[in-house]
């Protein structure tokens, strides 16, 4: 065993202060939620994450069935990894009062060495069989939100779930929708602490009507009433270095998402390269 002098480790120190002191640490990357995609075949998401260089990707079931046939997940893993793809996570998930039915999630999880879920149960109850899975399976859940009215809208409810699960229980933090319910994502960021595990990487306007009616509408990510740049500097504070998935909930966005992503792709490189 050969152990370093005491020189070597002082050298060695010096250069970690020294690469502190110039900001580089770690910072999130950029993925996909091919919900963005909804209207192409898997093989198409492929050869659109591949040509926008985009190696992270969430995928929905129309992509990959989490409860189809382990050798068709095999097939479309072997293809993602023949060209740099990883699919990191998948969802949003249905679950069930079921166990058994949510143990196929962990299943297709383990199968292609997944360590996050994205689930949003609408019964609570649920968390009951769910938790259980997670420490079973040692991998992660993430709660996804929508907006005012559902059941994770108010960032609350999801605070109070947290504090009384397991630790692997944490956060799909919806940018969007969590600034169409009217909350400011970099304080929801904050208070959830280290339970963030993932980040839709989206942003939307709220359109009152002459009725006074609210509508949230999907926009260019940045050009949105998402506060973006309080959330980028949360997210360099806390040294937080999970996944931004880009992702439109916009038909017209969806009929062709180039331009949507091209856009992301460098409002995310201005924001990250702030220190």
């Amino acid at each position: 065993m050969i152990t370093a002098s005491p020189l070597l480790r002082r050298a060695v120190l010096a250069v970690a202060v020294l690469l502190s002191a110039v900001g580089l640490h770690a910072a999130p990357s950029l993925g996909l939620q091919t919900w963005t995609c909804r209207n192409m075949d898997f093989d198409q998401v492929v050869a659109f994450a591949t040509k926008h260089g985009i190696t992270q990707l969430q995928m929905i079931g129309k992509h990959i069935d989490p409860k189809g046939p382990a050798a068709e997940s095999l097939r479309k893993k072997a293809i993602l990894e023949a060209k740099g793809l990883q699919i990191y996570t998948f969802g949003v998930n249905g679950t069930s009062m079921n166990k058994e039915e949510n143990r196929k999630l962990f299943e297709f999880a383990k199968l292609m060495g997944i360590k996050v879920i994205i689930v949003e149960p609408r019964n609570q109850a649920e968390w009951d069989n769910l938790e259980e899975l997670v420490k079973e399976y040692d991998i992660r859940l993430a709660i996804h939100n929508h907006g005012t009215g559902s059941v994770y809208g108010d960032p609350a409810t999801v605070r109070a779930i947290l504090a009384k699960r397991d630790r692997r229980i944490g956060v799909c933090l919806d940018v969007g929708w969590v600034t169409a319910a009217g909350f400011d994502a970099a304080e929801v960021f904050r208070s959830y602490g280290d339970r963030v595990y993932d980040i839709h990487f989206k942003d939307k306007v709220v359109q009152a009507a002459a009725d006074g009616k609210k509508t949230p509408v999907d926009t260019e990510i940045g050009r949105g009433q998402s506060n973006y740049v309080g959330l980028f500097a949360e997210i360099r504070r806390s040294g937080w270095s999970g996944v931004m998935a880009i992702e439109t909930d916009s038909k017209a966005f969806a009929e062709d998402p180039n331009r949507l992503v091209s856009e992301a792709k460098a409002f995310f490189a201005a924001q990250t390269a702030k220190r």
